[in-house]
C-alpha cells in the first residue's frame, strides 16, 4: 500500500511523541519529570463532572447535531458577549471534537491549493502541518526573545503577497506565552484592513493571562475584521477538560456552515455527554478558573527566575498560557553527558535519556534556539525537574 504524498508531507507531533516517550519511561519505573504536555494538571471541577455523569446515567449517549447541541451553542454565544463584547448567533458557532479539529476545519475551508498562509514564528507546531494537509504553503514571520516573540505590522505587511489567503494569530501564544496588547493588535488590524485575506484567531489560552494583562479578542477591534475572522477556542485549557474534546469556532455563518459540512463527513458530532457539561463550565461559577490561573502564575514566576539564574539561559517572562520558552542556544556546540549538542532536538533527547527530564525542542515550533517547558505540573515536580536541568547545563561549563 502506498501512502499519499499529502500525508507523507505531514510531520508527527513532537509534543505528543515526546510525552508518550516520557510516559513509557515512567511506566518502566523511571523517575521522569515531564515538562512536555500542554495539559493542566488539575482535575476537571466537580460541578462540571457531575453534569456529564448525570447525562451518561440518563442515556445521553447518542448522536447530536454535527455542529453541537443548541444548548451549548447558546452558551458559547453568551460567553462571547460576556467576555469579548462580540455578538454571535448559534448559526455562527461550530462545536467540534477539540479545538484542533476546529482549526483544521477552518484551514481546509479557507485555504486552496497553493495558497499562502502567514504564520508568526515561533508557532504551535500543528499549524503548518494542517496548512500543508490543505495544500497550502506556510509562510513564516520570524520573531524572537528580543521582540517579545511578537510580530510587527511592518513584518506582516512585508509577508503579504497576491497568493496570501490566510493569517493565523495565536494569542496568547503556544509556545512562547506572549500576549498582544490592544495597542500591539491595532497596527496589525490596520494592515489587514487593507487586504481581503481571512484570519484565524486561536484564543484557546484566553483565560490564562498574568501581570494584569487584559486579553483582547482580535475581531473585537474592527467590525469589518469580525466578518473575515474565525475565532477558535475551547474548554480544554480553561477548565482542565483536555480529554473531553470540546472545541468551538465562531465566524461568518456561511463559513461555519461549510466547516459543518466538512465535519459531517469526517468526525460527525462532538461527544454527546460532554456538551451539557461544557455549557455548565462556560456559564457557571468561574472561580475554579481563577484558582487554576493563580497556581499557574506562581509556577510561572518561579520557573522564569530559576531558568534565568542558570548561566547561558535567556528566558523571557511569558504573560499568558502555561509555557516558558527559554533560549538555550549558548550550549550548542558543547557536550552533555558525552554527547554533542548541535541544537534543541539533541538537547531535549539527552535531557530525557540521561537526566530524566522531558522538554520539547524548539525546532518544530520554528525556533531551534529554544526549548519549551510547560508549568502545568506541580511545584514539587517543577522544582525537581529544574534542579536536574540546572545541574545538567552547569556541567557543560559555559
Amino acid at each position: 500500500m502506498k501512502i499519499s504524498s499529502r500525508v507523507q508531507n505531514i510531520a508527527e507531533s513532537m509534543t505528543l511523541a515526546l510525552t508518550a516517550r516520557a510516559k513509557l519511561m515512567k511506566k518502566q519505573g523511571l523517575d521522569v519529570v515531564g515538562f512536555g504536555a500542554g495539559e493542566p494538571d488539575f482535575d476537571t471541577p466537580e460541578h462540571i463532572k457531575a453534569v456529564a455523569i448525570e447525562d451518561i446515567r440518563n442515556g445521553v449517549t447518542k448522536y447530536t447535531p454535527t455542529g453541537g447541541t443548541p444548548e451549548l451553542k447558546e452558551a458559547i454565544c453568551n460567553k462571547f458577549k460576556r467576555d469579548n463584547g462580540l455578538a454571535y448567533e448559534p448559526k455562527q458557532i461550530l462545536v467540534s471534537p477539540g479545538a484542533k479539529f476546529s482549526l483544521f476545519a477552518a484551514i481546509l475551508t479557507l485555504c486552496n491549493e497553493g495558497d499562502e498562509v502567514i504564520i508568526p514564528s515561533p508557532y504551535w507546531l500543528t499549524y503548518p502541518e494542517q496548512v500543508k494537509a490543505a495544500g497550502g504553503k506556510p509562510v513564516f514571520i520570524q520573531t524572537g526573545v528580543e521582540s517579545g516573540f511578537k510580530v510587527t505590522p511592518e513584518q506582516l505587511k512585508k509577508a503579504l503577497t497576491p497568493r496570501t489567503a490566510l493569517f493565523i494569530l495565536n494569542n496568547p501564544s503556544n509556545p512562547t506565552g506572549a500576549v498582544y496588547s490592544k495597542e500591539e493588535l491595532e497596527p496589525l488590524a490596520n494592515v489587514l484592513m487593507q487586504t481581503d485575506i481571512s484570519i484565524i484567531s486561536d484564543e484557546i489560552y484566553e483565560s490564562l493571562t498574568y501581570d494584569g494583562v487584559r486579553f483582547v479578542s482580535f475581531p473585537s477591534l474592527r467590525p469589518a475584521l469580525k466578518e473575515r475572522t474565525i475565532i477558535v477556542n475551547g474548554v480544554s485549557k480553561t477548565y482542565s477538560m483536555t480529554g473531553w474534546r470540546i472545541g468551538y469556532a465562531a465566524g461568518p455563518a456561511h463559513i461555519i456552515a461549510a466547516m459543518n459540512r466538512l465535519q459531517d463527513h469526517s468526525t460527525s458530532n462532538p461527544t454527546s455527554f460532554t456538551q451539557r457539561a461544557s455549557a455548565t463550565a462556560i456559564l457557571g461559577d468561574q472561580s475554579c478558573v481563577e484558582k487554576m490561573r493563580h497556581a499557574f502564575d506562581e509556577r510561572r514566576i518561579y520557573m522564569v527566575g530559576r531558568l534565568n539564574a542558570i548561566p547561558g539561559v535567556r528566558c523571557a517572562t511569558p504573560q499568558g498560557a502555561f509555557y516558558v520558552f527559554p533560549d538555550v542556544s549558548a550550549f550548542y556546540g558543547k557536550k552533555l553527558s558525552g554527547k554533542e549538542i548541535k541544537g534543541s532536538l539533541d538537547l531535549a533527547n539527552v535531557l530525557l535519556e540521561e537526566h530524566k527530564v522531558a522538554v520539547v525542542p524548539g525546532l518544530p515550533f520554528g525556533d531551534d534556539r529554544c526549548v519549551r517547558l510547560s508549568y502545568a505540573l506541580s511545584m514539587q515536580e517543577i522544582t525537581k525537574g529544574l534542579d536536574r536541568i540546572e545541574a545538567a547545563l552547569k556541567s557543560m561549563n559555559i
